[in-house]
């Protein structure tokens, strides 16, 4: 068995603290990973604090992982000693049924394992996440990292990023297009990033006016502050796709009247109480709400490619691990620009 420690939450009302673990040696077709950055995502938050009602204790949190592999099982062909490696949302799955056969894992059938908080399809463990020290994984879930990019800005990309860059993908958004972000928070400012990138017109929706001159430099071609009613009325009915990427509860209406006939809105973010939509709404443009979630294994790698070839990381605030219930506070707060990643050496 691997030692292994990190923090760890123990009930929803704790703050979370130093824990030691065990994780298996890894096995024919694993590798083991020294952990060097894992991000803090607000889905954390939501797991630590059993906000969805299915969290799990002992819960070592983290989903954002970046690290270099220190021992490989032996038919792994992908890495070797000495490689970095990255583990995102999800470590398993069936790997039999269509979704899986597609190289979209996170849409498994029998439901992908998660990275933290689940149970373990190789020894019905609980599965403990980046908060860590090491990582025991299948090297089919395990991704390789362009060498040109910053290690702790690459982190967030394994939610974050692959989380924007999925629905931008899939809605084939690119050039022609007027594209519109709600929100400039973790997903947000990589949703920015990626629509800018893919050629759109971006335009950044948000309900602080002070973060305009911030998602200029991140690339949005406008900014729209979503509380006036006069800003929005201006762009009534003139956008081609949405993405949201708001994790706290918020009204819909103002941003479903910015959409086009047959355009769509695609929601990311993940609050706490679910959204209320006007059905009127959709049938008077046959505009569409839609949902997605991360990206399976080959479309994971295929934007952490894309980020290598256009230089393209999260921007990010590294911490020492024993900051990590600061950092919580400060996420609710929005006081982060605009992840946070803890380095893993303040570990040791």
């Amino acid at each position: 068995m691997l030692s292994s420690k990190g923090f760890a939450a123990h009930s929803a009302q704790t703050p979370l603290a130093p824990f030691t673990f065990s994780r298996r040696e890894p096995g024919p077709t694993e590798i083991a990973i020294e952990i060097l950055y894992c991000g803090v995502c607000h889905t954390d938050i939501h797991m630590a604090r059993n906000e969805w009602g299915q969290s799990m204790y002992p819960m070592v949190p983290g989903h954002e992982i970046v690290g270099r592999v220190n021992a490989v099982g032996a038919a792994v062909k992908k890495f070797k000693a000495g490689d970095i490696a990255a583990v995102g949302v999800i470590v398993d799955s069936c790997r039999k049924c269509a979704p899986c056969d597609r190289g979209e894992e996170h849409y498994c059938l029998e439901g992908p394992t998660l990275t933290y908080a689940a149970k373990d399809r190789v020894d019905g463990t609980t599965t403990m996440g980046g908060y860590s020290n090491n990582y025991v994984v299948d090297e089919r879930f395990a991704l390789t990292v362009p060498a040109n990019l910053d290690l702790a800005g690459v982190a967030p990309l394994l939610c974050a990023g692959i989380t924007t860059y999925s629905p931008l993908r899939h809605w084939k958004v690119g050039p022609g297009m007027k594209v519109g972000i709600i929100g400039l928070g973790g997903l947000g400012h990589m949703a920015l990033k990626f629509a800018h990138s893919f050629g759109a017109h971006t335009v950044q929706l948000t309900t602080s006016p002070k973060k305009k001159e911030d998602a200029i430099r991140l690339g949005a071609d406008e900014v729209v502050v979503s509380t006036d009613e006069e800003q929005m009325k201006k762009h009534a009915a003139s956008f081609d796709f949405i993405i949201d990427a708001v994790s706290a509860p918020h009204e819909m209406a103002p941003y479903l009247a910015l959409l086009k006939q047959d355009a769509t809105l695609t929601i990311v973010g993940l609050p706490e109480r679910p959204p209320s939509i006007d059905i009127f709404q959709l049938i008077s443009k046959r505009i569409a709400v839609a949902g997605s979630m991360i990206g399976g294994m080959p479309e994971t790698q295929e934007m952490l490619d894309y980020c290598g070839k256009n230089n393209i990381t999260a921007d990010v605030e590294v911490i020492p691990m024993e900051k990590i219930n600061e950092a919580f506070d400060r996420m609710l707060k929005q006081d982060v620009k605009y992840r946070f990643v803890i380095d893993m050496n303040s570990l040791k």
